[in-house]
């Protein structure tokens, strides 16, 4: 039986296309990407691996607040080439 035509067998279906052009979903990205870099950063510091967990919620006790404020103010400032 082929089941390469249902929805999660490799083919992405409109909503999804959809749901990433969101500025939540961008949001949710961007913001992983920070927690990934962090816990690269601290995981090099501890010499091993601290996991994602550890890093997520030290990500968020430490820049969280200020990264968002940063994001925030950076995509509301109109850009200086227009």
């Amino acid at each position: 039986m082929d089941d390469s035509n249902k929805p999660g067998k490799g083919q992405e279906t409109e909503s999804d296309d959809w749901v990433k052009q969101t500025s939540l979903y961008k949001e949710f990205i961007a913001e992983r990407e920070e927690i990934l870099r962090h816990k690269w950063l601290e995981s090099e510091k501890a010499g091993h691996d601290i996991g994602f967990e550890r890093a997520l919620v030290d990500w968020v006790a430490k820049y969280r607040t200020t990264w968002r404020r940063w994001r925030q103010e950076s995509t509301a400032r109109p850009d200086a080439t227009n």
